[in-house]
């Protein structure tokens, strides 16, 4: 059993043979053959060999073929001598290894590699002729094939499993010799010049397979692009203007921490009008006041720009969006707006109407909290004068059941008490003078006993009111208590009262100074010469996207071939 050697390249050995250094007949050259090896092919040599065809694009000129070589010479000699000879041509490793697998093959006994090749060229056996691939397939299926591919190999008596016989030519072919006399440098300079010609020929049509496919994709929309802009739009004139939102000039605190509160609510002013100037809202007043929708379904506007007859509010407004822009410049404050339109009067009209919305807007966003801060300042004051009449009126009741002072009277009891007190002690004495007499005047003493009991009733009188002032519920202490009270309450109102009073006036400062007003920086002009559509850059601009989209699409379709190729 033989197997298939695994080497791929072998080293080529330029020994000269013996026999063509006496002789003087040209050398033989190495010659690569299937396989990574390589083959002597000398043209004059003594081992049959049978010319490979050459491995370039098949070209309509004939392959050269081997010229007649001469038939190896009979064994005449000793067996070493034969051997020596064989070592002089030169023969290859694979040759060698070839010649011994056939040896065993054919059943000869061989003592090395060059004893097989010098048995099987006893033999008649050419070791180094390639097998044909007909000789692999059984006899009934290669029957007609032998008949036309098989031709008898020159120079070998014998064919290797069956018998060469002649075989007859086909009528429609020829057979003659060949009449080519160029050397192999030639022939190899022939072929290389063909692989040439047949890489620039697919170059230029991968060249040309490009070319289409970039017109098909890329010049055939850029050129209708351009078609469309320089003679299909409808020139378009914009209407340039600005404005900035400002507020009244405060009057109270200095410095940058006065302003930034300032400035902070212009820009939120300036941003709430550029969200209402590009809202649906101002598309329908627009509409409304002056005509959007009419305008830009006229006739002589192009298809592309042009709107339906009867067009909704989202289709309306899509196209607003595009020809009214609006840029607010949070720096300066300044809100730049640009209407476009057909006619620039009719784009003259649309921005002073813009504008006007944007006042009427900036006003109610003003008003509204101003008049939500004045509305609660007037309430908090409202409330303080109504506490204030409340505790009023409950001081007046308080004073209404009681004295007028309390403390006055308490007072004027005390001393009616001590005068009294004085009194009856004087009237004691002056009687108790008056019956220390032996004699005493009986009508004095009675008088003066008069006196006395008047006093001491008056005493007890008002003793009587006293208590009754200082322990009863309704005494004064508890009236006066009540009273300072109701004295307390009212001073409280009162200050409730000038703090409300306060607030209303700074609240009404405040929303002075609140007031928000729109200051046209720019005012909207008429054009005379068109602004859109920009040829040019829109040209520019299709060619870009078109070429972007053609390299993706390239470069994935690549990616995807590659992984499913791999």
């Amino acid at each position: 059993m033989t197997t298939k050697p695994k080497a791929k390249k072998f080293r080529i050995r330029r020994s000269i043979p013996q026999a063509a250094a006496d002789t003087g007949a040209p050398v033989s050259k190495p010659r690569v053959i299937a396989g990574g090896t390589a083959a002597a092919t000398p043209e004059h040599s003594a081992v049959p060999q049978q010319a490979v065809p050459p491995q370039a694009p098949p070209t309509p000129q004939p392959a050269p073929r081997a010229k007649a070589t001469a038939q190896p010479p009979a064994a005449t000699g000793s067996p070493d001598a034969d051997i020596e000879a064989i070592k002089r041509e030169g023969l290859t490793g694979r040759q060698l290894r070839l010649a011994r697998r056939m040896a065993q093959k054919h059943g000869l006994a061989a003592t090395s590699d060059y004893d097989a090749v010098r048995l099987l060229r006893n033999a008649g056996i050419d070791p180094f002729q390639r097998t044909n691939m007909l000789d692999l397939l059984p006899p009934d299926a290669t029957g007609d094939a032998r008949d036309t591919e098989a031709k008898p190999k020159s120079g070998n008596k014998m064919s290797i499993g069956r018998i060469q016989l002649p075989q007859t030519m086909p009528v429609d072919k020829t057979n003659l010799p060949s009449t080519e006399t160029r050397s192999p440098a030639e022939m190899r300079a022939m072929e290389i010049g063909e692989i040439q010609k047949d890489i620039a020929r697919r170059r230029r049509k991968r060249m040309l397979l490009l070319f289409g496919r970039l017109s098909a994709f890329v010049f055939l929309p850029t050129i209708f692009a351009a078609w469309y802009f320089y003679g299909v739009a409808t020139p378009m004139y914009a209407t340039k203007s600005a404005f900035l939102v400002q507020q009244a000039d405060s009057t109270g605190g200095s410095g940058l921490g006065s302003l930034l509160p300032s400035q902070l609510n212009a820009n939120q002013d300036a941003i709430a009008v550029q969200d209402y100037l590009t809202s649906k809202d101002a598309m329908i007043r627009l509409d409304n006041d002056v005509g959007f929708k009419s305008h830009f379904s006229d006739p002589m506007i192009d298809p592309i720009q042009r709107l339906d007859p009867n067009p909704s509010n989202e289709e309306a407004y899509k196209l607003y969006k595009k020809f009214v822009k609006i840029g607010y410049d949070p720096t300066e404050g300044s809100v730049r707006m640009e209407v476009i339109a057909a006619d620039p009067a009719v784009a003259t009209a649309y921005s002073r109407a813009l504008i006007t919305y944007a006042e009427d807007r900036v006003d109610d966003l003003s008003q509204r909290k101003r008049e939500d801060q004045m509305r609660d300042a007037r309430r908090s004051l409202q409330e303080a004068k109504d506490e204030r009449r409340a505790a009023q009126l409950a001081l007046v009741e308080k004073q209404q059941n009681t004295v007028v002072d309390p403390e006055g009277v308490i007072a004027a009891l005390r001393q009616q008490i001590s005068n009294v007190q004085v009194q009856l002690q004087e009237k004691e004495l002056q009687l108790a003078a008056l019956l220390d007499n032996s004699r005493p005047n009986q009508a004095r003493v009675d008088g003066v006993r008069g006196d006395v009991r008047r006093l001491q009733n008056l005493l007890d009188k008002l003793e009587t009111e006293m208590t009754d002032a200082t322990e009863g519920e309704s005494s004064l202490a508890a009236q006066t208590a009540e009273i300072q009270i109701a004295q307390a309450d009212l001073a409280t109102a009162d200050l409730i009262m000038q703090s409300a009073l306060q607030t209303l006036k700074q609240t009404e400062l405040e929303a002075s100074r609140q007031v928000r007003y729109l200051t046209t920086s720019v005012e909207p002009v008429a054009s005379e010469d068109a602004s859109y559509p920009r040829s040019f850059e829109n040209t520019i601009l299709a060619f870009l996207i078109f070429s972007g989209i053609y390299l993706m699409i390239s470069l994935t379709a690549s990616i995807l071939r590659e992984q499913v190729s791999s």
